[in-house]
């Protein structure tokens, strides 16, 4: 079949432009790659190739990112090694195992007549990247993404793998929990688009201009340093809405941001620290970062991704990646409604109420506690630290259990728009839904899920689905949780489950059933 551009030129089966306008071409909606792989839309493209919204039909028609990679070396002997070293780092996307970073699912090459390349598969991350985010942020904003991001750095860089080319277009504001998620490692891209010398050794440079710190970019030397600088580089973006090369004088090599902002003694500190041109004068760890940026700064006024009713809440680190805790002196809070119950209950769960207008620098105060909206008791106290013990005993997190509770409570309230929860007698029976969910779940949770599943909620991911998937017929094990899952949940159904909260249900429900088939074979 033809291959059509956009203006509808018809193209012989190979071409990668259109040889009547030039465009670049792509594979047609609808068109199925590898027998797996339907094509929703193209997403975009660069120097290493194209990238395409795809559904995964081995998985129920999940939406992912499918990459195709199409390398400029064109001598067969250094293509074949081009694509030994690709496969190479595939293996080792493949073993980063991180929320905040896509889940890798194969890589794989076609050579179909009508598209021939490599393939890379991943988790489809819904969301907008922070180029697309209004701007300017606020210091506090860039301070928490900051905070976000340097355990997942840390946590990589732990794995041996440096990113390579941070900056606003490769984060994602993840539109399922408000969190930053790291897409596109620069490793790959260097492998397929570089050119090899004699010896097989990739000899160009890569890392995006003005991001990459220089011995990345005439050297190609990199380590944890380089990648902190590109996140330093990405924050003064973010701060000043100007790109790079307006906030830095190449000539003399130095950096003119201060001109442009006034931000805190203390992030000016850091930042010049991260941006340092030596790499050794630079932090050489992501903790170390952290440890310098204890006490965020609070904004005087509403910002850009607030004013977008969006809160960035910072995650709790996988307890199998390294632990990167933020030291924060926290201000003194009033919670009113804690008055009788949280004296006796507060060494076991501390929860935190953010209304509509709260100011986008508490989350940020608040990194190593769960940010979530709670109603105020009207229950007794007695019935308040039973369900907390109770909780407690089955071994469910007090992170997950609060957020699954309040996505329910605001489903079946969609009145509220979202509102906080008001402590007058006219929110009574609010309070007492809120109360009455949160039992139901406990129940569900203990009749259907052993104590190791229901401790495992909130740190399921992909990779734990692909590891029983390779052990297990998957189709019928997506089929039975299926109908396990909505018959527990039928307010679910139809609906995109969020990956922090019935996401992390339906996985338990599905590794039991695997598990219980592991042991009658």
């Amino acid at each position: 079949m033809p291959l059509y551009c956009t203006k509808n030129h018809a193209n012989q089966n190979g071409s990668s432009f259109c040889t009547s306008c030039g465009e670049v071409l792509w594979l047609p909606k609808g068109y199925i790659l590898a027998s797996r792989y339907r094509i929703v839309q193209q997403l975009g493209h660069g120097g290493f190739g194209r990238t395409y919204l795809a559904e995964d039909l081995h998985r129920f028609n999940e939406r992912c990112v499918l990459k195709q990679f199409a390398p400029q070396e064109q001598n067969p002997s250094q293509l074949e090694k081009a694509k030994t070293l690709f496969a190479r780092e595939a293996s080792a996307l493949y073993r980063l195992k991180h929320p905040q970073l896509p889940g890798f699912r194969e890589f794989f090459t076609v050579d179909l007549g009508m598209i021939s390349g490599w393939f890379l598969a991943q988790d489809y991350i819904e969301g907008k990247t922070y180029s697309d985010l209004p701007k300017p942020l606020s210091e506090a904003e860039v301070t928490t993404l900051v905070c976000q991001l340097l355990p997942v750095l840390d946590y990589i860089h732990a794995q041996g793998t440096i990113h390579r080319d941070i900056s606003p277009d490769n984060l994602i504001l993840r539109s399922s929990d408000r969190e930053p998620v790291l897409i596109d490692f620069g490793g790959v891209k260097q492998l397929v688009t570089s050119s090899l010398n004699g010896r097989g050794q990739v000899i160009t440079r890569l890392g995006k201009q003005g991001y990459a710190p220089e011995e990345q970019m005439r050297l190609g030397e990199v380590s944890p340093s380089s990648d902190l600088y590109a996140l330093a580089v990405t924050a003064l973006v973010l701060l000043t809405d100007k790109p790079p090369e307006e906030l830095y004088d190449a000539r003399k090599g130095v950096w003119l941001w201060r001109k442009e902002i006034r931000v805190s003694h203390q992030l000016e500190k850091v930042l010049k620290k991260m941006l340092a041109y030596k790499p050794s004068d630079r932090y050489q760890t992501a903790k170390a970062v952290l440890a310098d940026l204890r006490s965020p700064i609070i904004p005087s006024a509403p910002t850009n991704i607030s004013r977008l009713t969006t809160v960035n809440v910072v995650g709790e680190i996988n307890q199998q990646q390294p632990q990167v805790k933020q030291q924060i002196a926290l201000p003194t809070i009033k919670l009113g409604w804690l008055r009788g119950a949280a004296t006796k209950v507060i060494g076991a769960a501390l929860v935190v109420y953010i209304g509509m207008n709260a100011l986008p620098w508490f989350s940020s105060l608040l990194q190593t506690i769960p940010t979530v909206k709670l109603p105020s008791a009207t229950v007794s106290d007695a019935q308040v630290e039973a369900m907390v013990s109770r909780r407690q005993a089955l071994k469910v997190s007090s992170r997950f259990f609060n957020l699954a509770v309040n996505e329910a409570f605001y489903q079946q309230h969609p009145e509220l728009k979202g509102r906080s929860i008001k402590r007058d007698r006219g929110d009574e029976h609010l309070r007492a839904d809120w109360y009455k969910i949160g039992n139901d779940l406990l129940n569900k949770l203990e009749k259907n899920l052993t104590p190791a599943a229901r401790s495992k909620l909130g740190k399921y991911s992909s990779s734990d689905r692909a590891i029983w998937q390779a052990k297990v017929e998957s189709k019928q094990i997506i089929e039975q949780t299926d109908r396990q899952f909505y018959q527990l949940f039928p307010r679910q159904q139809g609906k995109a489950l969020n990956q922090k909260t019935y996401k992390q249900i339906w996985y338990a429900l599905a590794a039991e059933r695997v598990s219980q088939l592991e042991k009658r074979n």
